[in-house]
């Protein structure tokens, strides 16, 4: 079993490392001008999050969970970060409100969603935040991205590659990536 930190365990982690992290990030809409808001996320993650370095193409899929709802674009960030993972949390879901998300059914339509996906190699269980996000390795809409702007990224828990999980997938949905 990996070993898992407590919020206060990985608040202790973060400031001992007196660092930068890489987190990688997924941003998601499915309601109105998609890419705009998708645009527009970045440039809140990178104002108030830290320095984006890489950010994927876009990649459309068929809605996850309910499928009575337009489909989704997604895209994968690298953000360099010196924001302790609770804080990361924290501003995103901030930059969500800002941005106009209201409390929706979960896996339902919305206009911006933001998950962080890694940060550095922080393995992380609390009941506000759970690091890496627990289902990453069965979504296609978030390995996909992801592979394309990390691919020998190692799965902290899975010790598999992101290229290596994106091609073991069984997730049904595809992800097809705009040009």
């Amino acid at each position: 079993m990996a070993f898992q930190r407590t919020e206060s365990q990985a608040l202790h982690y973060f400031c001992s490392m007196g660092y930068r992290k890489n987190l990688y990030l997924l941003t998601g809409s499915n309601l109105g001008n998609r890419e705009e808001f998708l645009l527009q996320a970045c440039a809140a993650i990178a104002t108030r999050v830290g320095d984006v370095a890489k950010v994927s193409a876009l990649y459309q899929t068929q809605p996850w969970g309910i499928s009575d709802q337009p489909d989704f674009l997604n895209q994968a960030l690298l953000v360099k970060s010196n924001l302790s993972p609770f804080a990361v949390l924290d501003t995103i879901k901030q930059i969500e409100k800002a941005m106009g998300r209201t409390a929706v059914l979960r896996w339902g339509e919305r206009i911006i969603d933001i998950d962080i996906l890694f940060y550095g190699s922080l393995m992380l269980e609390s009941p506000t935040l759970t690091i890496p996000h627990p289902r990453l390795h069965e979504r296609n809409f978030a390995l996909a991205p992801l592979a394309e702007i990390a691919p020998d990224f190692r799965h902290p828990v899975l010790r598999k590659t992101v290229a290596e999980l994106l091609a073991e997938s069984i997730d049904p949905l595809e992800a097809v990536k705009l040009d």
